[in-house]
């Protein structure tokens, strides 16, 4: 063989998995979306990845992951659901209040969206059924703006001498007129008053403690709502300060010193969400996954947090509680 063959031979054997390697196609990539600040939901994404996982996938090894978050200014949601479109992404995951799905849908009718709302999808319009979807869009809705009435229950039998239950509300929240108006109906069969206060910024809700403090009302009911959530520190703080029974919608409330709290995993909703997003992967519709609901609700009660502010937790609700905190 002469040299210069051999030269050519060599050279082209080191480029040949250069060649390979270019041809092979990009990662795939997840976009989302939240409306919350990142640190409020870490335990949501941990469930998220899990989800991913269960389907096959993980995080910088079979897929990337663009996250996008609005740091509770729910404003600039629809410019980041654009940016994540442009990226482009192969699926958009929403997260973080039912502002970040409002907010997708417009922005793509072909990229498949996966969304966690707390609300009812269909009311909202983002599916056109639970069952049947249609569309780009699917998700799961853990139904929290359900539970008012439920909530206001457990609630009013942990403070039964409370004749006025307070209500927390932001604004802001696409939920807030159909909360105010469950919580409405729950506490008239209850035969308790309801003042409703409505609080959009962090200074909002130390007036709102002020309030239920100058009215007398030891109970409160903070409604489900994505700003809530980056606020939960400060709530609870407030809340023990100020010695009010706060019920919350998600059990890491009473994990910081919250008295109570029923709804959902909301870890275990968005791992769903990652199974759906995997599926969406390879190759599933939107279109043909059904709208996914939780199945299963927990019963929070921080004991400590009942003793301080000398509340009896009846046997009844220790027993039924999933957790109890002490």
């Amino acid at each position: 063989m002469k040299r210069r063959e051999f030269i050519t031979l060599v050279g082209g054997a080191a480029a040949w998995p250069l060649a390979v390697r270019a041809q092979q196609p990009a990662m795939l990539t997840i976009g989302v979306l939240t409306g919350s600040t990142v640190d409020s939901q870490l335990a949501q994404l941990a469930g998220f990845r899990e989800g991913l996982k269960e389907s096959g996938f993980v995080e910088g090894q079979d897929v990337a992951i663009e996250y996008r978050s609005a740091e509770g200014q729910t404003d600039r949601l629809p410019a980041l659901a654009a940016e994540l479109v442009r990226r482009p992404v192969n699926v958009l995951v929403t997260m973080g209040g039912t502002a970040s799905a409002l907010a997708a849908k417009p922005a793509t009718s072909t990229v498949p969206i996966v969304f966690v709302t707390g609300a009812d999808p269909v009311e909202l319009g983002l599916v056109v059924s639970l069952n049947r979807p249609g569309g780009n869009v699917t998700g799961v809705s853990f139904l929290v703006n359900k539970l008012v009435a439920k909530r206001l229950g457990l609630l009013s039998e942990l403070v039964p001498s409370a004749a006025t239950l307070g209500m927390l509300v932001d604004p802001n929240n696409p939920n807030a007129e159909a909360d105010t108006r469950d919580a409405q109906a729950a506490a008239d069969a209850l035969g308790r008053k309801l003042l409703v206060i409505n609080a959009g910024t962090k200074s909002e809700i130390d007036t709102a403690y002020a309030t239920l403090v100058q009215q007398r009302v030891s109970a409160l009911f903070v409604s489900a709502h994505a700003n809530f959530n980056n606020w939960r520190p400060h709530l609870v703080a407030l809340a023990v300060r100020h010695a009010v029974a706060a019920s919350y919608s998600v059990r890491e409330y009473v994990t910081l010193g919250g008295l109570t709290s029923y709804g959902p995993s909301t870890v275990d909703v968005h791992r769903q969400a990652g199974v759906y997003a995997g599926r969406i992967l390879k190759g599933a519709k939107p279109a043909d996954l059904p709208v996914l609901q939780p199945t299963k609700f927990e019963l929070v009660i921080n004991l400590k947090t009942a003793k301080a502010l000398g509340l009896v937790v009846p046997n009844s609700m220790q027993l039924l509680a999933d957790e109890v905190i002490e």
